[in-house]
C-alpha cells in the first residue's frame, strides 16, 4: 500500500443536529429531511440513497414539518410562517405569515393543490398552490385548544386534526367540524394530564388511526364515530405516523427509539375478517424517533439520535441483495474540512461559525503502527463566526494557508490570513465584485491567484486575487443549460482545468487560461460523489454515488485505457455492495499511479500499476498480504488496497510533505455529547 505518516485528528467536533420532520415523494422517489437548526436535506432514494441537496438553515425559522406539491417543497414552524423552497438555488423562495400562531404541522392533499396547516390559534387554515406562490383560501371552524396534527381523507373532502384530548373532524367544502372523537388519558398518575394526540392517519375505508403523548395507537371508524381497538405500545410517547401506499401497513414512532409496525391483516389462519395487528417492532434508534416514512420497500425514521435509518422490509425483495441490507446514514455527503496542504492547516466548517487549525509535528520515527511522540502539538490558530442569521453552506482555504472564504444563502465573506510562528493575522477583503453574491460551492486555485465560486444555473465566478485587491474576471456558463446547483468542484495544480459536477448528473470541464467551456463528460446515470484531477496527467477520476469509477483524459476527451478495462472487468462486488458514498479523491503526485479515496468506514489507494480484482479475488487481503513471504506476495496483489483501521472518516488529504491527515469524528463521541434518552426498565435493575 505504501508507508505515510498519519495525522489522526479527532479534534473536529462535529455535531449533527436532531431530525425533526421529513417527507417523502414518490413520484420522484426523493426524501427531504428537516434538522433542527432548521436545514434541510434532500435524499435521492432511487440513486443509492445519496445526499443531492442541502438548504442552510437560519437561526430565525424552525421547522416542524414537511410536506411535497409535485416537485415542489414546502415547510412550517413554530415562527409561524410557510416556507417555500427554490431548489435550484438552496434557499428559501419566499415565507409567508399565517396569522394563526406557531404552525405545529403541514399537510398536502395528494390529489390536488392545496395545503392545510395546524396553527396555535385552533384554526385549520388552507391554501391554495399557484404556479408561483401560494394564496390563503380560508380557515375552518375554530376550536377551543391548538391543533397539533393533521391528515387529509384521500378524496380530499374531510381532514381529520389531532387536539388535546379530542380528534376533531371537519368537512372540507363546508368548513364545519362534523365529529369529535374523544381520546382517553393514560391509565393511574397520568390521568390528571392531557393527552396529546401528536400524530393521525385518515385512511381511504374512513378509519382514523392516531398516535398520542400516552402511549396508545388507536383505530377509530369514522363512519360510526367509534374507538375499534387501542394499541399500547410505550408507557411514553408516540411521536409519529406513516401509512403505506396501499394502506395495508402502518408503522408508528415512540419517544424509547422503537419503531412499531401494524398490517391490516387477519389475525389468525381461522379468521376471515382483517383487523389492524402490531406485527412487528424495530429498534434502531437510542432517543425520540420524531420523523417516519412508509416507502414501498423500507421503513425510513430519524430522531434526537441524528441517524437517518432505511430498515428494508425483507418480505418486500425475493432475495438478500445489497438493496435489503440496513443502511444508516450519519454523516453528509460532503466535506466539511478544507486542507492547506501546503501549510499543514485545517479549516472545518460548523453552521454558525469557522475553526482553523494547525497540525502537530512529529520528528520521530518507528514501524508501521507505532504512536510517534509530537514535539508540537495541533494548536487551534483561529474562531470565525458567521456574521447574520444565515448558516454557512460551503468554505474554503487555499493551499497556501494565506486565503480563506466562506459562503452563506445571502453573501459571500473573503479574509487574508497571514501567520507568523505562533501569531496570525486575518483581515477581511472589504470590496468584493458585486456579482459575487452568494455560492454553492468555493475552491482556490492552487497558486491562490483566483476564487472559483459556483452560482446558479451551475456556472462559475472566477475571481482574480492580489495583495491589492479583488477582481470579476468572468463567468463560466454550461451549454446544457441546467438550472441544477453545483455540488462539486477541483481544479488543475497546474491551474489549467476546473472541473464541476452538478445535481443532474453532468460534469463539466472548463479551460480556465481560456476561460471556456473545454468539454462535458458523457453523462452516466448517478450523481458523482467525489472527484479529482490527477496533477502529473491531468485525468478526471469521478466517483459515483452506485459505486463506479470512471477515469477521463481531459485533454484526449474520452475515457482512459484503464477506466474502459475497468468498466469491461467491473468492480468487485465488495466495493459496490458498500453503503457509504465516496466523499473525496486525491492523488499521490510521487506516485502518479495512485488514487486516493475514501468513504466513513474506509480509506482506500487504487494502485493503476496492479491488476484489477474479479468476483474469485480475495477483495480486503491486507491482512493475508503481510503473513506472506516476498516471493508470495506478487501473485495475491491486486489494484485495490483498503484500510479499515481509520473509522468515521470525515476527511482524508495528502500533504506536500507525503503525510496523510485522516480526520475523523466516532460516533460515541457523538452519542455521548446527546440528551439523555427516556429511562427504560432494563432485566434485573
Amino acid at each position: 500500500m505504501g508507508e505515510f505518516k498519519v495525522h489522526r485528528v479527532r479534534f473536529f467536533d462535529y455535531m449533527p443536529t436532531a431530525i425533526r420532520a421529513m417527507a417523502f415523494n414518490a413520484h420522484t422517489e426523493k426524501l427531504a429531511l428537516a434538522r433542527m437548526d432548521g436545514s434541510v436535506e434532500i435524499y435521492n432514494f432511487a440513486d443509492h440513497y445519496f445526499q443531492e441537496k442541502v438548504i442552510p438553515g437560519k437561526d430565525s425559522r424552525s421547522i416542524e414539518a414537511l410536506c411535497w406539491v409535485g416537485g415542489r417543497l414546502f415547510s412550517a414552524g413554530l415562527n409561524g410562517e410557510i416556507t417555500e423552497y427554490d431548489l435550484e438555488n438552496l434557499r428559501p423562495k419566499y415565507s409567508l405569515e399565517a396569522y394563526g400562531g406557531p404552525i405545529w404541522t403541514i399537510s398536502s392533499y395528494s390529489q390536488g393543490a392545496h395545503l392545510a396547516i395546524a396553527c396555535e390559534d385552533g384554526t385549520v387554515k388552507l391554501f391554495e398552490v399557484l404556479e408561483e406562490s401560494i394564496q390563503f383560501e380560508r380557515s375552518l371552524d375554530r376550536q377551543k385548544g391548538r391543533i397539533i396534527s393533521l391528515s387529509w381523507h384521500p378524496s380530499g373532502t374531510q381532514i381529520a386534526a389531532g387536539m388535546m384530548d379530542m380528534i376533531c373532524v371537519f368537512d372540507v367544502p363546508t368548513g364545519h367540524a362534523v365529529q369529535r372523537l374523544l381520546v382517553d388519558r393514560g391509565i393511574g398518575g397520568s390521568k390528571s394530564r392531557e393527552t396529546v394526540v401528536w400524530s393521525v392517519v385518515f385512511l381511504s375505508d374512513h378509519t382514523i388511526i392516531s398516535g398520542d403523548s400516552a402511549g396508545k395507537v388507536q383505530v377509530w371508524d369514522r363512519h360510526t364515530g367509534t374507538l375499534v381497538k387501542t394499541h399500547l405500545v410505550t408507557k411514553w410517547d408516540v411521536l409519529a405516523l406513516s401509512v403505506s401506499k396501499d394502506e395495508s401497513s402502518v408503522v408508528a414512532g415512540t419517544s424509547e427509539g422503537t419503531v412499531i409496525q401494524f398490517q391490516f391483516i387477519a389475525p389468525t389462519l381461522q379468521q376471515q375478517d382483517k383487523e389492524w395487528v402490531r406485527t412487528r417492532t424495530f429498534k434502531n434508534h437510542t432517543h425520540d424517533v420524531r420523523a417516519l416514512a412508509e416507502i414501498e420497500t423500507a421503513i425510513v425514521s430519524g430522531g434526537m439520535d441524528t441517524q437517518l435509518v432505511v430498515r428494508p422490509l425483507l418480505e418486500k425483495f425475493d432475495e438478500r441483495s445489497h438493496a435489503s441490507g440496513l443502511r444508516k446514514i450519519h454523516f453528509p455527503h460532503r466535506n466539511l474540512v478544507s486542507c492547506a496542504k501546503k501549510a499543514g492547516l485545517l479549516l472545518f466548517q460548523f453552521p454558525g461559525q469557522l475553526e482553523l487549525w494547525r497540525l502537530g509535528e512529529s520528528d520521530g520515527h518507528g514501524k508501521p503502527g507505532d504512536s510517534l511522540p509530537l514535539k508540537r502539538k495541533p494548536e487551534k490558530l483561529l474562531h470565525l463566526k458567521r456574521k447574520g442569521e444565515d448558516q454557512i453552506c460551503c468554505s474554503a482555504l487555499s493551499s497556501c494557508g494565506g486565503w480563506l472564504a466562506y459562503s452563506t444563502v445571502s453573501s459571500v465573506r473573503l479574509y487574508r490570513l497571514q501567520t507568523d510562528n505562533n501569531d496570525i493575522s486575518i483581515t477581511k477583503v472589504p470590496k468584493l465584485p458585486k456579482v459575487l453574491r452568494s455560492a454553492h460551492q468555493l475552491c482556490f486555485s492552487s497558486d491562490s491567484f483566483k476564487l472559483f465560486a459556483a452560482s446558479s444555473q451551475s456556472s462559475v465566478l472566477v475571481i482574480a486575487l492580489s495583495q491589492s485587491e479583488c477582481k470579476y474576471v468572468h463567468t463560466l456558463k454550461p451549454k446544457s443549460g441546467s438550472r441544477q446547483p453545483i455540488h462539486l468542484m477541483t481544479n488543475s495544480v497546474d491551474g489549467k482545468w476546473l472541473a464541476t459536477a452538478n445535481s443532474d448528473c453532468e460534469i463539466h470541464v472548463y479551460n480556465v487560461q481560456k476561460l471556456k467551456l473545454h468539454c462535458i463528460v458523457p453523462v452516466y446515470g448517478s450523481c458523482p460523489s467525489a472527484m479529482g484531477i490527477n496533477p502529473t496527467t491531468n485525468n478526471l477520476t469521478m466517483v459515483h454515488a452506485d459505486q463506479q469509477i470512471f477515469e477521463y483524459s481531459i485533454v484526449e476527451k474520452q475515457y482512459t485505457d484503464w477506466s474502459r478495462k475497468l468498466q469491461k472487468q467491473g468492480l468487485h462486488n465488495l466495493w459496490l455492495d458498500r453503503d457509504t458514498p465516496v466523499t473525496h479523491v486525491t492523488f499521490n503526485p510521487k506516485n502518479p499511479e495512485q488514487i486516493l479515496l475514501h468513504d466513513m468506514h474506509m480509506f482506500c489507494i487504487i494502485d493503476q500499476s496492479l491488476p484489477l480484482p474479479d468476483q474469485k479475488t480475495q477483495f480486503y487481503n491486507q491482512m493475508t498480504l503481510r503473513s506472506l513471504s516476498e516471493q508470495e506476495r506478487p501473485c495475491h496483489l491486486h489494484a485495490f488496497k483498503i484500510c479499515k483501521t481509520f473509522q468515521d472518516l470525515l476527511s482524508v488529504s495528502l500533504l506536500d510533505d507525503q503525510s496523510l491527515v485522516m480526520v475523523e469524528r466516532p460516533l460515541l463521541a457523538i452519542t455521548s455529547q446527546l440528551p439523555a434518552p427516556v429511562r427504560q426498565k432494563k432485566f434485573a435493575t
